[in-house]
Parts: C-alpha cells; sequence; structure tokens
C-alpha cells in the first residue's frame, strides 16, 4: 500500500512539473517599462482639410467636399502597401518617418477633368527633411454624375504618381529601415508643421 501511494505522488509531482514548464514555455517575458515599437511611417494633414470645403460647380450645380477624409484612406492605403506599418499622426506619437500630406484638386468644367496633386513632405523620426515629392493627375469625369467617384480616381492616381517618385529614392526607404534613435530627440506630431518645408498654401487656390 505505501509502495502504492509513493508510485502516485511521484506521477503527480511529474504531471504538475510538466504541466508548469508547458506554461512557462508558452510565455515571453516583457521588460518593465518596454516602448511598443515606433510606426515605420506617421501621415499628418491638416485640421482645416477635414472641416474646410472647396466647392465646384458645373454650369447651374454647386459640388462642396473636403479633401482630408478622401484623401487619408487612399494615402494610408497606398502607403502601408510599400512601407508597412504606416498610421495617422496623433499628439505625441512619434514614428520611423513624418510624411505631411498637403492635396489640392481643380475642376475645369469647360473640359470636364479634375486635376489632382497630394504633395508629400517626408521627415526622419527626428525632423530632418529628407525630400518633397509632389504626384499629380489629369482625371475626365463630370461633376454632375457620381463626383465623388471622379474625385477618388484623381486623387488615386495623384497618389500612384506620389508614391512612385518616393520609391525611386532610396532615402526614405533607408529612413524607414533605420533603427537608429536618439532618446529623446523624436519629432512628435504635433510638432510637424514646425519642420522645414515649402511654404503652407492658403486655403484657396
Amino acid at each position: 500500500m505505501k509502495k502504492i501511494v509513493t508510485q502516485s505522488m511521484i506521477m503527480l509531482t511529474t504531471v504538475i512539473a510538466g504541466l508548469s514548464f508547458n506554461a512557462s514555455a508558452g510565455t515571453v517575458d516583457t521588460p518593465t517599462g518596454s516602448i511598443p515599437n515606433k510606426p515605420d511611417m506617421l501621415l499628418y494633414i491638416q485640421p482645416f482639410e477635414y472641416t474646410n470645403p472647396l466647392k465646384f460647380t458645373y454650369y447651374s450645380e454647386g459640388y462642396w467636399f473636403t479633401q482630408g477624409p478622401i484623401v487619408e484612406p487612399l494615402a494610408k492605403d497606398k502607403l502601408t502597401q510599400i512601407y508597412g506599418n504606416v498610421d495617422m499622426c496623433e499628439g505625441n506619437q512619434s514614428g520611423k518617418t513624418l510624411v505631411w500630406l498637403q492635396p489640392k484638386m481643380f475642376y475645369n468644367p469647360q473640359v470636364q477633368v479634375f486635376y489632382g496633386e497630394v504633395t508629400a513632405n517626408v521627415y526622419t523620426g527626428i525632423g530632418k527633411l529628407v525630400g518633397t515629392y509632389v504626384g499629380k493627375s489629369a482625371q475626365h469625369g463630370f461633376l454632375n454624375i457620381k463626383p465623388e467617384y471622379w474625385l477618388k480616381k484623381s486623387y488615386a492616381t495623384a497618389i500612384n504618381d506620389m508614391v512612385a517618385k518616393m520609391q525611386a529614392d532610396s532615402a526614405i526607404q533607408a529612413a524607414v529601415s533605420s533603427s537608429d534613435s536618439v532618446s529623446g530627440a523624436d519629432t512628435p506630431c504635433s510638432m510637424v508643421t514646425l519642420l522645414p518645408t515649402p511654404k503652407i498654401r492658403t486655403m484657396f487656390f
């Protein structure tokens, strides 16, 4: 009887030890105070692009729209395909690169063409200007028939042109791939408008 009890205790101890090993094997220790990986790229669009609408007219018809809500998802999706972890700027968030996007759109009712333009001012995470890349488009479309569809096509073409120019510059890829960081020197999103860049365009053009 004593031998049976002893064997049972040995088996129970072995099972508990095995469970403890498996549990610890599946656990990854996280250093206290560790900082999550920074996004590869953060995108910034000026707030007025979401609040100040533009108006295009075609004879007696008019169409109002804001550029930010159209450009943001198009640019984010396209840049994510190329550069990986891309997010929109919020507060004091920082990333490996900062991209200030400046959209512009003009409609010529005589020839029914949307002329789109999206400019990207690209900076390293510490605020050094890498370069300025301008994408353009000329999309035939109708202001009185699904205007948002033609606007999206025009912006998408301009963004594709802009991204192609970015891809041709190895300096951007180097900035995205770099793991170098100076403690406390990263530029937060709230500081983007203070970085060196061409003059801020006015709301009307």
